[in-house]
């Protein structure tokens, strides 16, 4: 379960979408739990409020749990970094000339 990651393709083997594959959106390591790409969709009413003034109905991701998943492919990603080489010397060691005396 640890080495699934976004964007990973992955295939559901039990549960209610057994047999489907989709690729993953989002993963909360927490609750244990993965959102997957047009899978696990469920429409929420939504009340009126300030913030809603027109209520309706909102689509959410619910969540598939890691251990119902198989890794299929791994996404491409790769992490590429970029040292900083400095030739001149260092001057961690050295006093200031202003205050010795």
């Amino acid at each position: 379960m640890a080495n699934l990651k976004v964007n990973d393709k992955v295939l559901v083997i039990s549960g209610n979408n057994k047999g489907k594959e989709a690729k993953i959106v989002k993963i909360d390591r927490k609750a244990g739990k993965a959102c997957l790409e047009g899978i696990g969709m469920v429409e929420r009413h939504m009340r009126k409020s300030y913030l809603n003034p027109a209520g309706g109905k909102k689509t959410i991701h619910v969540g598939v749990d890691l251990s119902n998943l198989k890794l299929v492919e791994a996404s491409k990603y790769v992490k590429s970094s970029v040292k900083k080489v400095d030739n001149s010397k260092s001057r961690k060691g050295k006093k200031s000339e202003k205050g010795a005396k």
